[in-house]
């Protein structure tokens, strides 16, 4: 730190020798006045600008997660705890850990901590809010450590750049002013192990957490402390109390603002597929907050109509009553987040819960297809990604990935409609019009690089043979030989440690793999209304297609990411435009993957068919897979050993085996290091029943053909990749 600031110094002494000399060289010349007063002004803006970078650097990386400041200066630090907080006490499920370790997967404590509380953008609710609603029915506070630890997301004790102690992957983002809780990408992709008291902190690794119920009973706490006035007025003078609301007014209308928009959050999303823990059908959801913001006034009242007719008809429902329920705008005109709000509340008065969800089928697609949080090592480095390859990772590709991964967690969207156009509008392809859509955000492009960037340097971790027993090498080597002839073909083995790894992805089509199609099914066939994008083009497999009015959801989210990247977020004064391109260009130029086909045996793309390729599924290298149960796409095989098992068929007798679990509980973080996967059974947990949609465990029969001693074998070789 002392030398950054000598050198910060001597740089300040250098520019005021320059700006002297540059004073008596523009004195004697007064024609050059207007030059040097421009020179000047830039070259102060540069110094402002790489001062501000330098000291944001300093700052962002000075959390190791240590309660010593000297220990920042003790080396990469591999032991500490980077701010995790111990649970000696056993939780729901009987697990405890009183203390963390980390494994050397090539970041330092503080690229950890940076990675944990870096925001993307994403806005879920009023900060102060968060930190002051109750457990409906409690005075127990919703963020309490014990409750979210029931959602399994991994506590923190407080630190320089978590504060108030949230847990990983929970941050204060602060837009237009305004501070908001979000999620960064450590909330779904940081996984943790338990084995006999030690809790293994995996960076990148599947999260275990529940999200769907957290959403679901976040939102079950707003509207009780919405309903109950003596539990309102309690939770205005807790908020009023953080200093951050200047009216009682505003809080109460924040509340009921936010009541709804989770509410209707949840109905939208509402799956009779249950997730449970490690899943989350995030693509589903994505999907619809993207057809929830292009959607129309025009489409919507059209849509409602169609639904409540019926009610009309027999005299339920006036069609005055229908009509107030759509603010009155200019035709085909967009919907504000002030009218959004406006609708939430007259859907939840007007209409039946059953009536709500038969205008959300007309409207969105329902997200019952949950899948394990994929892994992150490696990301950077593949050239297609997300379970079914549907992501390029070439050229901006990760910035509008990522993009779309903020949308689904609650970006703020500020789209809306203005004169003329612009320079986002012409890059998103809208073309010069009399009016174009500004598609602002809250999301944070500097930050979506600079996290790609990271994982860059971010290695799969290594098996622990001081913590679980050595693995048997002799054993291993046997499985070596297994593994290259059933499996190399499809996973390939890289180096986890080398710069210049690459990953190839193989795509296998539904008919060879077996595998549950729902995830796969749903991404090629989902449709939405195009709303603010119709009439506009987007390229697809075999050429551009036209979004009618109807379109393919996979189609609309890459074109709404694409015109949300496209525009600058001008009003932040951090990030005016000429960084909004500098970090385009930056996260353009440092991918080195570039346009490749997709490789392995899939239907490829046609003309009749533009995304005939997302019905397939990923197979990539397997370094690290030992920390990522549970197992397939779905998460419906508990360990690597019952992989290896074939499934139980219906002609197979239900009782004996050996076969694949057709139920089994998630929920525990304790290890099993024989089968290699979490403890599946033996407590009250979230029980998984392969019976559900979305939920089965058949396919990839790759190995299941092996002897008993063969599988245990391949199961060790696994456990050193």
């Amino acid at each position: 730190m002392a030398r950054f600031l000598a050198w910060l110094i001597e740089c300040c002494r250098t520019a005021y020798s320059w700006l002297r000399h540059f004073r008596s060289f523009f004195k004697e010349r007064p024609v050059l006045h207007s030059v040097r007063v421009l020179l000047l002004l830039l070259f102060t803006f540069v110094v402002v600008e790489a001062a501000v970078v330098c000291i944001s650097k300093v700052h962002q990386f000075w959390d190791i997660g240590t309660d010593s400041w000297f220990d920042r200066l003790k080396g990469k630090g591999w032991e500490y705890q980077r701010g995790a907080l111990p649970m000696p006490q056993a939780d729901q499920f009987g697990d405890q850990f009183s203390s963390i370790k980390y494994l050397d997967q090539g970041w330092e404590p503080a690229d950890s901590m940076w990675f944990y509380n870096t925001t993307q953008g994403s806005d879920l609710l009023p900060y102060d809010f968060f930190l002051s609603v109750e457990k409906p029915g409690t005075t127990e506070l919703f963020r309490s450590n014990e409750n979210l630890e029931y959602y399994h997301y991994l506590m923190q004790k407080p630190t320089l750049s978590d504060p108030d102690g949230l847990p990983v992957g929970f941050v204060k983002d602060t837009y237009e002013g305004k501070d908001y809780l979000g999620f960064t990408c450590a909330a779904c992709h940081t996984a943790q192990i338990n084995y006999q008291g030690v809790g293994i902190r995996i960076d990148g690794g599947p999260a275990g957490s529940d999200m769907d119920s957290f959403l679901k009973d976040l939102g079950a706490a707003l509207w009780a402390t919405r309903k109950n006035p003596a539990e309102q007025q309690q939770f205005v003078q807790r908020v009023m109390a953080l200093g951050h609301y200047s009216k009682e007014q505003q809080v109460i209308d924040d509340l009921q603002k936010y009541a709804q928009r989770l509410g209707m959050y949840n109905i939208i999303n509402h799956s009779e597929t249950r997730y449970g823990y490690s899943r989350l059908d995030a693509f589903g959801r994505i999907y619809n907050r993207v057809l929830e913001h292009l959607l129309t006034q025009d489409e919507l009242k059209e849509q409602l109509n169609l639904t409540v007719a019926d009610l009309v008809k027999d005299g339920t429902m006036t069609q005055a009553d229908v009509d107030s329920i759509v603010p009155q705008q200019r035709p085909g005109g967009i919907l504000s987040d002030k009218e959004r709000d406006h609708l939430a509340l007259r859907l939840s008065q007007a209409l039946t819960l059953k009536t709500q969800l038969r205008l959300d089928k007309r409207l969105y697609n329902t997200p019952d297809a949950p899948v394990s949080y994929p892994f992150l090592w490696d990301i950077p480095q593949h050239d297609y990604v997300q379970w079914n390859g549907i992501a390029a990772n070439a050229g901006l590709g990760p910035v509008g990935r990522n993009a779309g991964e903020v949308i689904g967690v609650f970006a703020t969207l500020d789209w809306e409609e203005g004169p003329g156009f612009s320079l986002a509008s012409l890059i998103s392809g809208q073309g010069i019009h009399a009016t174009h859509v500004s598609f602002k955000s809250s999301i944070n492009v500097r930050n979506l690089r600079l996290i790609e960037n990271s994982l860059r340097r971010l290695e799969s971790p290594m098996w622990p043979e001081d913590v679980f027993r050595k693995i048997d090498r002799a054993s291993a080597q046997r499985g070596e030989r297994l593994f290259s002839a059933k499996c190399e073909s499809c996973h390939t083995r890289i180096k986890r440690d080398d710069p210049e790894r690459r990953i190839v992805a193989h795509m296998s089509k539904l008919s060879d793999i077996g595998t549950d199609p729902k995830t796969a099914v749903n991404a090629s066939t989902y449709t939405g209304w195009s709303g603010l994008l119709r009439n506009q083009y987007i390229s697809a497999g075999p050429g551009d297609i036209l979004l009618n009015e109807r379109a393919p959801v996979a189609a609309l989210l890459t074109k709404a990411t694409l015109s949300v990247v496209a525009t600058p977020n001008d009003k932040n004064f951090m990030q005016p435009g000429f960084q909004w391109a500098y970090n385009l260009a930056a996260g353009f130029l440092a991918n080195e993957i570039q346009p490749s086909l997709k490789h392995g045996d899939y239907d490829p793309d046609t003309t009749a068919d533009p995304f005939a390729s997302l019905n397939s599924y990923k197979a990539r290298s397997l370094n690290g897979i030992w920390a990522t149960a549970p197992y397939l796409h779905n998460g419906s095989v508990p360990s690597l050993y019952e992989l290896l098992l074939p499934k139980r068929g219906p002609k197979d007798p239900k009782m004996g085996g050996p076969f694949r679990p057709d139920r089994f509980m998630v929920g525990s973080r304790e290890f099993d290091p024989k089968n290699v996967g979490f403890k599946s059974s033996g407590y009250n947990g979230f029980e998984f029943d392969t019976s559900h949609r979305g939920n089965s465990n058949a396919g990839h029969l790759w190995g299941t053909d092996l002897t008993d001693d063969e599988r245990w074998d391949l199961v060790e070789y696994l456990k050193s990749l």
